[in-house]
């Protein structure tokens, strides 16, 4: 049975992932910073189910908690055959009221902690010359969004990060993709106005917000059979927001 590692996922997209995959016959380590007792509920609803499930704590952006993160899920679970890279933070501010630790933090948590994970699971997919890896950014790393100029910067550093990484990582037998959601109903949206929400959905051309188990379910396409000749791709479910 293959492992998948999704951090980040104790809500919204990382736990529908989490949902998809263990639906689909792996085994699911969660990674989760501060919401425990929500990684907790989601392991016990999972293995009540009958899936195999297990919740792994860990910042993304410290070193060594990753590496004790990775050699915990692959000591439960045998290794680490698909890494989804869906830990993440955003912050809407202007541009010229961003503190220097504010862009640090942003960098150090989307940027960073993607690199930190994509190295500590490589060995174990190098070994196995086979695996995917599922990176998420956003619309906004595509287009920028006025007043998200950190984070938009950081999602599109993602977008650099998973082509260059396909073309070094693709003679081994490894993809290496990019998920990139338009507005999603997650908890990271919540603190949009319900005009805000109005407007995003009178211009995106499905003429609504997305779903969170729309997104996972590209993310599990990308980490199966049925796309190993994908690799270095940026797929956006956004409704046709940005084309």
């Amino acid at each position: 049975m293959a492992s998948v590692l999704i951090t980040g996922g104790s809500r919204g997209i990382g736990a529908a992932a989490a949902r998809l995959f263990a639906e689909d016959g792996y085994h699911v380590a969660i990674n989760y910073c501060r919401s425990r007792e929500r990684a907790e509920a989601l392991v016990r609803e999972l293995q009540e189910k009958h899936y195999s499930a297990a919740a792994f704590r860990a910042d993304v952006s410290d070193r060594e908690q990753v590496e004790r993160m990775v050699e915990d899920t692959a000591r439960a679970f045998g290794g680490v055959d698909v890494l989804v890279n869906n830990g993440g933070i955003a912050q809407q501010k202007l541009f010229t009221d961003i503190s220097g630790e504010e862009w640090d933090r942003m960098f150090a948590v989307n940027m960073k902690g993607m690199f930190h994970c994509c190295q500590c699971v490589l060995p174990y997919m190098l070994r196995r010359q086979k695996g995917a890896i599922i990176n998420l950014s956003s619309i906004w790393g595509i287009a920028g969004a006025s007043c998200e100029v950190h984070y938009s910067a950081s999602k599109a550093a993602v977008i650099g990060f998973t082509r260059a990484l396909a073309k070094e990582e693709g003679p081994s037998g490894i993809t290496v993709n990019c998920v990139a959601p338009g507005v999603v109903d997650t908890e990271m949206n919540a603190n949009l106005t319900p005009a805000d929400l109005e407007a995003l959905r009178e211009e995106t051309p499905l003429g609504r917000i997305g779903k969170a188990e729309e997104i996972a379910q590209a993310i599990l396409f990308l980490a199966g059979d049925r796309a190993r000749f994908i690799t270095g791709q940026v797929i956006s479910p956004n409704g046709g927001i940005v084309i």
